[in-house]
This record gives structure tokens, C-alpha cells and sequence, in this order.
């Protein structure tokens, strides 16, 4: 199993970050391999960072000989994303939606179709929009066709729409034991609907 962990967040060691390696840490564990990709630094090797629609039908011509082409191949391989975002203004960083944006030729292979994927959101307050950036980034797996998974497991409970921390994350324990459940959960049901990826 193969699972990639997508920072939304500028910063390529900050809170998001944090959260996200826990998760992947975990599905180490499990016995998975794992990458972790940072949006800013991949939007930085392309010309024009953020989609102008070429073409109506996407091939992915803009990302020949870049960051952002190797990285579509890892997204083609994967049987789990773990989406993570710091809450701007309410919703997900411009970097993750640049990034998710340059992803079109992916929609019309259909290669995250049933790919399993799971959202964290990090925001100053504690209630500070993360339920909202959430929403937002499950927006983006569903128009992909991707299977969406919340914060819950069988061996705890049924969880939430995934993780929402407060910042420092590093002092938020329960975003942490929630970031640790969901990606248990990424694992089992990845593995379970292994056979419906193409």
C-alpha cells in the first residue's frame, strides 16, 4: 500500500506538517509506504502556477519536465491521500487549491477514482474555520471521484470530518490521537476497496 500526505501549507515544517507526518507515521506502522509532497515547493517548478484551462481536455502539457509532473505520477500509484491545509480565511490555502487545480489530466484518466482520502485542518483559534476547510477539501476529492473517509475507526468511535486542530499542533493532543485514528482508517478501507482503483 502506498499512501501520500499533500501540505497545503507554505510552511514545509509547520503545524500541518507536523500533523500530517503523524499520520504517516502511523501507516508505516501498518506496514505502508509513504510520501510526503509539499504544495508550495512543486508549484515553484512550473511556469504558471495556477490552471488557465489550455485545453479543454487536460493532458497535463503545462507540467512536462517538472516537479509537478513526477508528483502526478506518485498521485497515479497512490491508494491514499491525506489532505492537509492551515484555515485561510475560512477555507484551504491558495497553494493547495493552485496545486489541486494543475490536477485536471488526473480527472480525465479517472486515476483518483476511489482513491481514499482524508483531511486535516489547522486554524489559530478553536473554532477558527476548520470544519469549513474540511468541507472544502472533500469538495476537491469528490469532483475527483475519491472514496472520503472522516476521523473515525472500529476501535474507537465514528469520528468527525476529520481532523481539526488548533495551532501549535504540537500542544494538541487530541488532534494528534484523532490524526493517528483516521490514518488506521485510511489503511483499512484503502485496503479494502484496493481492487476498485484502476
Amino acid at each position: 500500500m502506498f499512501f501520500v500526505a499533500i501540505n497545503g501549507s507554505p510552511n514545509k515544517d509547520g503545524n500541518t506538517v507536523f500533523l500530517l507526518k503523524k499520520g504517516l507515521e502511523q501507516l508505516e506502522l501498518m506496514g505502508a509506504q509513504t510520501e510526503l509532497i509539499h504544495t508550495q515547493e512543486v508549484l515553484k517548478s512550473v511556469k504558471v502556477p495556477f490552471c488557465t484551462v489550455c485545453s479543454a481536455i487536460c493532458t497535463g502539457a503545462c507540467l512536462k519536465g517538472t516537479l509537478m509532473e513526477e508528483v502526478l505520477q506518485k498521485l497515479r500509484e497512490a491508494d491514499g491521500l491525506l489532505i492537509g491545509s492551515p484555515v485561510y480565511f475560512g477555507t484551504v490555502s491558495g497553494q493547495l487549491k493552485a496545486f489541486w487545480d494543475k490536477l485536471r489530466c488526473l480527472r480525465s484518466e479517472k486515476k483518483l477514482l476511489n482513491v481514499v482520502g482524508g483531511a486535516v485542518a489547522v486554524g489559530a483559534s478553536r473554532f477558527g474555520g476548520q470544519e469549513g476547510t474540511l468541507r472544502a477539501i472533500h469538495e476537491m476529492m469528490l469532483v475527483q471521484g475519491m472514496t472520503i473517509i472522516g476521523d473515525g475507526q472500529k476501535d474507537n468511535d465514528c469520528g468527525h470530518y476529520g481532523v481539526a486542530a488548533q495551532r501549535p499542533a504540537t500542544e494538541d493532543q487530541y488532534a494528534q490521537q484523532r490524526m493517528i485514528i483516521m490514518a488506521k482508517r485510511l489503511f483499512e478501507v484503502s485496503q479494502a476497496t484496493q481492487n476498485l482503483r484502476l
